[in-house]
């Protein structure tokens, strides 16, 4: 297994569409490209704002083809290929390995409830047959399902289960995590944009960061300015991110996200249905915040 740094900013990029929902494949790479001119360490495809929960397998292949080709080995390519059932997170993950991904991105199963010893079977499972490193994904709720303390502290001593997001929006819970990979070779990010620069004091290693897809060079800042030891700005920096995540009460935070993208210029269109609709009012506001942005050079 090839040895790859979990760290930085990695935004989890959208998936553009034509307005008969279809995938625009053309505007993936320009979405691409854009991204790695911001200077962000890593990108994953098939994430929750790539909405790779609502894309045919077919899709996600051919997704995953895009952006790997497109990035063309400058930095990681992380893959979303967490499933419900262990047999399909299987099938996929060594599709996207066959692809050329760099590391695997493993949500937890959804809708049926699942303990804590299944997790680690399904887990462990996935570890022994795709010899890629793998990062885990928590998010309660929309999953139904978290991974506690205890499960990730054994399955951090799994070679190749090199970290985990953590999206429970938990600062605890996320604590918890790092004091459970502490000795190993494990890294935690922050699905929580607001979180990043606690994450990184805390001894986590960066974010898997939503918002990167509308300021990407913003986001970045916060990483490399941690790096620098100039953690007061990038704190201010981390925080210039909340009158749009403000916005988020507006509708599903990966359907604000894809819809503030569109807003900045770009041929992303719209979410797929049904995740897909912003009130007039939810639009100005973002629409205002975006322009605060721009005045200050955020995006």
């Amino acid at each position: 297994m090839e040895h790859v740094e979990i760290k930085g900013i990695i935004p989890p990029i959208i998936t553009p569409m034509h307005e008969d929902e279809s995938v625009n494949y053309e505007e993936l790479r320009n979405q691409t490209e854009r991204l790695i001119e911001s200077g962000v360490h890593g990108i994953f495809a098939l994430g929750t704002n790539g909405e790779g929960y609502i894309l045919t397998r077919d899709e996600k292949k051919k997704v995953l083809e895009t952006v790997i080709d497109q990035v063309n080995g400058r930095i990681p390519v992380y893959a979303g290929t967490g499933c419900i059932s262990t047999r399909e997170t299987v099938e996929l993950s060594r599709e996207a390995k066959a692809i050329g991904a760099d590391v695997l991105s493993v949500i937890t199963p959804s809708f049926a409830a699942a303990g804590q010893e299944e997790l680690y079977i399904h887990y462990e499972t996935l570890a022994m047959s795709v010899d890629l490193p793998i990062v885990m994904y928590n998010i309660p709720a929309r999953t139904g399902n978290a991974l506690e303390r205890s499960t990730v502290e054994r399955l951090a001593k799994i070679e190749n289960i090199v970290g985990i997001k953590d999206s429970s929006g938990d600062f605890d819970n996320m604590l918890e995590y790092i004091s459970a990979g502490r000795g190993e070779n494990f890294s935690v990010l922050s699905g929580n944009d607001s979180l990043i620069i606690r994450n990184l004091l805390a001894g986590g290693t960066g974010g898997i960061a939503g918002c990167a897809n509308v300021f990407p060079k913003t986001m970045v800042s916060i990483y490399e300015l941690f790096v620098e030891g100039d953690t007061e700005k990038a704190k201010a920096v981390n925080e210039s991110i909340g009158e749009f995540r403000a916005c988020f009460k507006y509708g599903n935070p990966n359907t604000i996200v894809k819809l503030a993208v569109s807003m900045l210029g770009y041929n992303v269109g719209n979410c797929r249905a049904p995740f897909n609709l912003v009130s007039p009012e939810g639009k100005t506001a973002i629409k205002r915040v975006l322009e605060v942005c721009k005045e200050k050079g955020m995006c």
